[in-house]
């Protein structure tokens, strides 16, 4: 099974759709046995579900996460564990050993007031604040 991670500096970066990078990692048995920096290349909403395809995950755990991208997800195959935060290595191995603790409802409150097609730094505020936290 792979599992990506939104990821900035060690921690579960809380905005899907603006991620800078996913670690994915490799799971077996119950346990991480590598992990990989994928870039985003600054790819955004809509194109982050087929990145993900393209690199074989099966599972993307996150923080705040909208009703599009969960769309396109799930139409790639890949189950979302969203309300995640904290370090991206804990919740990894916490999901490969059955123990994550996270938000099935759990959705980008910032999206749903403002549309999935929002763009936060347009307007001088930042999606951090608003999503997953």
């Amino acid at each position: 099974m792979k599992i990506a991670i939104p990821y900035e500096a060690g921690q579960v970066f809380q905005h899907f759709g603006h991620s800078p990078a996913f670690m994915v990692y490799e799971v077996e048995a119950g346990k991480v046995v590598s992990s990989t920096l994928l870039p985003t290349n600054g790819s955004g909403h809509g194109a982050l579900a087929g990145l993900l395809a393209a690199n074989q995950v099966n599972a993307l755990v996150c923080g705040g996460i909208g009703g599009g991208a969960r769309t396109a997800l799930a139409t790639a195959g890949i189950a979302v564990y969203a309300g995640v935060t904290g370090s991206a290595d804990a919740a990894a191995a916490a999901l490969a050993s059955g123990s994550l603790t996270f938000d099935p409802n759990a959705v980008c409150a910032h999206h749903e007031h403002h549309g999935e097609g929002h763009d936060c730094g347009s307007h001088g505020h930042d999606c951090g604040g608003h999503c997953g936290g």
